[in-house]
């Protein structure tokens, strides 16, 4: 069949009623009173479908001779791939369907359960004005109006949505789904339409001076339950909450007093070993006995760890400090190795499981094992 039996001055000079073809599916159709519009025509499987292109010469949008050759073409193509002409991918795909997407993608990059429950707060919650959206409409207005009631009162927050937003229309676009620039992008784009956030003032989580950390341990240990034994083995360890919290027997070594924490488990992605004192290895034993299930400090529901909330619960009744941390410990533990005791710094740093950087990375590859042990010890008898 021939195509492109119109030309520009014939679609101009038609008035009377009636459908003229271009060929191969692309027709105009002229309606009484003189207003013109494009057609596809198409048959499948017995079934006669009519797509409409849009109007010629008319409204806010014309369609031209040759746009709707472009736009015929394009439905020709889906036809021979087999695909359904009456849906585009990107206009059936919604933000909210990308965004559950990316969820899915990323569940497997999280080692931490807290990074990825922020990620689907954030995105389900917070990005929830654009989920009704077709991925290919959301504006960079769009973006701005789910940001800005976050934007001042929350700047961290808002600019870790902002971020999120953008992962998942880069998402959508390396699916070939959108095209043409990030609407959530911020240089060159969200930088020009949002105010300029106020640099958080961070600091350090607060921490307890060594000299009361034996007093607090003491107040700690005639608490019962789980949450208080947590803290004491956090302070014992020099630990990180989430590391504790997450401890399983198969990473514990009574025998050895070895505790065996994985790489996907650690901040830095390395795997760190733990001597324990004679103090921490007692409160295992005493966990051991009492475990239902596989986690060292398990909470009140089977299978959950024992809440972080809990933790500072504890701490914070038996602490001088109200406004202490759990990470806090860590601070008071590297100052009282430095001021009381004479271990080489790298020493202290790698009971923090810290990363060694630069030349001194490259020529001590062994995490000092026997010296960390001896200075654990050291803490454990200082604390009480």
């Amino acid at each position: 069949m021939a195509r492109h039996k119109l030309t520009e001055a014939q679609c101009k000079a038609l008035y009377s009623p009636g459908i003229y073809g271009d060929g191969e599916g692309l027709w105009l159709r002229v309606q009484k009173g003189g207003s013109k519009n494009w057609l596809f025509i198409f048959k499948r499987n017995g079934t006669r479908t009519e797509l409409g292109l849009g109007g010629y010469g008319q409204g806010t949008a014309p369609v031209s001779l040759k746009l709707a050759r472009e736009k015929a073409e394009g439905i020709r193509g889906k036809l021979a791939r087999g695909e359904d002409p009456r849906t585009s991918k990107a206009a059936a795909r919604t933000f909210g369907e990308c965004v559950e997407a990316v969820l899915a993608m990323k569940e497997k990059e999280w080692s931490n359960p807290k990074h990825g429950a922020q990620w689907r707060m954030t995105l389900r919650e917070y990005a929830k004005p654009l989920h009704a959206l077709a991925i290919d409409k959301v504006s960079v207005d769009d973006v701005v109006a789910c940001l800005t009631p976050h934007w001042t009162e929350r700047p961290e927050t808002a600019d870790r949505l902002r971020s999120r937003i953008a992962a998942v229309w880069d998402y959508a676009k390396a699916r070939k789904l959108v095209a043409g620039d990030n609407p959530a992008a911020w240089k060159g784009n969200l930088d020009k339409l949002l105010p300029r956030q106020q640099k958080l003032s961070r600091g350090h989580h607060a921490a307890l001076d060594y000299h009361a950390v034996p007093g607090t341990i003491a107040t700690l240990r005639k608490a019962r339950g789980v949450s208080a034994r947590a803290v004491e083995f956090l302070c014992l360890t020099a630990g990180r909450a989430g590391e504790i919290r997450g401890a399983v027997w198969g990473e514990i070594d009574l025998d050895a007093a070895l505790w065996t924490v994985p790489a996907r488990r650690m901040k830095a992605g390395v795997e760190h070993r733990v001597p324990l004192p004679a103090r921490a290895v007692e409160i295992l034993r005493h966990q051991k006995e009492i475990s239902t299930g596989e986690l060292v400090f398990g909470g009140e529901r089977d299978g959950r760890p024992i809440s972080d909330t809990a933790m500072v619960s504890a701490l914070r009744s038996a602490s001088p400090d109200k406004a202490a941390t759990l990470h806090g410990f860590r601070s008071s533990f590297r100052d009282w190795a430095g001021d009381m005791t004479t271990y080489a710094r790298e020493i202290c740093e790698a009971a923090l499981a810290h990363t060694i950087q630069g030349v001194e990375a490259a020529y001590r590859r062994k995490d000092a094992l026997d010296k960390r042990r001896a200075l654990m010890t050291e803490w454990a008898n200082y604390i009480g």
